[in-house]
């Protein structure tokens, strides 16, 4: 996916990036240097934060997951 699919899709989920870096154990800014390009997801955070966004395929053997968004009950 690129980066701008990956934004329409959380749009279409209702996410915020904020939410994923929470449920993922990453900080905000580490999400959005990745997502907007400043950081390229080669090697450590930044590659993981890129496969669990969908902008770069999972590696063999790789054993990064997402968490899965928490679903609040309606009130």
């Amino acid at each position: 996916m690129t980066p701008d699919q990956v934004k329409a899709k959380f749009r279409r989920e209702g996410r915020t990036f904020t939410q994923f870096a929470e449920e993922n154990g990453y900080t905000r800014n580490a999400v959005y240097r990745v997502l907007n390009g400043f950081d390229k997801g080669n090697y450590g955070k930044a590659h993981e934060i890129a496969v669990k966004l969908g902008l770069k395929p999972a590696e063999l053997g790789s054993t990064y997951t997402v968490a899965q968004p928490s679903r609040r009950a309606a009130a």
